[in-house]
């Protein structure tokens, strides 16, 4: 799977608005690790948690998250793998369609670009097509497999 660039001057304003009032994006807090990080495992692994784990891990957090009728729903990382990266990010099955992971991907495209960047990267992407048609993401050549070339499955730590 590919790398994506991401022009994050060129983000469009106001996306989280169209959920409507049901749905809340916002940073997760440090006090909401174990409840995130355990809901972030129980769905997409322990990969995935792991990054979460380290998105929690700074001052502001570097990860957002999705309530619906404050529930936990979804999330977004950034900052985590490698500076400058998007993801990972995921969105409950039962809720995916409405919209909400496309909010939480401008969320954190723009605490990004708040932060000073103007550029992201999303690695290893799945959905290229959202990713493209969403932010403008066009892929990276001779990216992958990219900077989780070597990286430990759970099989091979024992988790």
């Amino acid at each position: 799977m590919p790398d994506m660039l991401v022009r994050l001057y060129a983000l469009p304003e106001g996306r989280a608005s169209r959920l409507g009032t049901d749905v809340t994006i916002r940073r997760a807090l440090a006090a909401e690790r174990r409840t995130v990080v355990a809901w972030i495992e129980e769905r997409f692994g322990s990969l995935w948690a792991g990054e979460a784990e380290a998105a929690l891990s700074s001052t502001p957090t570097r990860i957002h998250i999705a309530l619906c009728k404050g529930e936990l729903s979804g999330f977004a990382c950034h900052d985590v793998t490698a500076l400058g990266f998007f993801g990972p990010t995921g969105v409950d099955e039962a809720r995916r369609g409405r919209g909400i992971g496309e909010a939480l991907l401008f969320e954190s495209l723009s605490a990004m670009r708040a932060a000073g960047y103007a550029y992201a990267i999303i690695g290893g992407v799945g959905p290229a097509d959202f990713y493209a048609r969403a932010v403008g993401a066009v892929e990276i050549p001779d990216s992958t497999p990219g900077i989780y070339a070597d990286m430990l499955s759970p099989d091979e730590t024992g988790t």
